[in-house]
């Protein structure tokens, strides 16, 4: 058995940041396929009472230890690992602010509107779906000026946030409707730097569960 086992599934920008940074650091790791969109395992209960109450993914499991939500997953094996730390008081709290940024204001959207425009079985309203796409431009504005004076979000070296903001921004254009990459060519230079760690892949190559039909 693996030293670490991930419960994901390829489609999720969340169980990527996880997922991505197990291979980063070299980890010894599996995955393990959580079927979201068939069978629907998430909403059980043996999955919410012996792996995750809040019925979410990914989690993490180490040894005797069961974690989730993305930013302590990556908390946990950048202070494991000492890869991807910030360093010292100040950096950790610039990283646990951009996490959190990410999480409600970046990612926070992109993921649902990809969900409701691509993978939902009920299109999202198209009212819903342009008050999302409009919060996703100020957002990516914000971090594509950030990016566009630094290599990374903290300076010169990718860290934990680097890697959180990783997550819905591989995925195909065609899937949201619009290219990131063209439209904030700062955060698409900074997609190709994040790629170029060693041990980067592709979600739809480092999870299970894609294609959708296969399953």
């Amino acid at each position: 058995m693996a030293e670490y086992q991930l419960y994901c599934f390829a489609q999720s920008g969340n169980c990527y940041r996880a997922a991505l940074m197990l291979n980063l650091i070299g980890a010894n790791w599996e995955p393990i396929w959580v079927d979201f969109f068939g069978e629907m395992v998430q909403r059980k209960p043996d999955y919410r009472e012996n792996i995750n109450e809040m019925g979410e993914a990914p989690v993490l499991v180490h040894g005797d230890k069961t974690l989730t939500q993305s930013g302590v997953i990556l908390t946990y094996l950048a202070n494991r690992s000492g890869k991807f730390k910030p360093q010292g008081e100040d950096e950790e709290l610039e990283a646990l602010r951009w996490i959190i940024f990410d999480n409600q204001k970046v990612n926070g959207f992109l993921g649902p509107f990809r969900f409701l425009r691509t993978l939902s079985k009920q299109k999202g309203d198209p009212a819903v779906l342009a008050f999302l796409k409009g919060r996703i431009d100020g957002n990516l504005a914000i971090v594509n000026k950030r990016l566009s004076s630094r290599k990374f979000l903290l300076g010169d070296r990718a860290t934990i946030a680097d890697i959180s903001l990783a997550g819905y921004l591989y995925y195909p254009a065609d899937e949201f409707g619009f290219d990131v990459a063209k439209e904030h060519p700062a955060v698409a230079a900074w997609c190709e730097r994040i790629k170029a760690l060693p041990g980067w892949k592709h979600p739809y190559e480092l999870m299970p569960g894609h294609p959708l039909s296969a399953h």
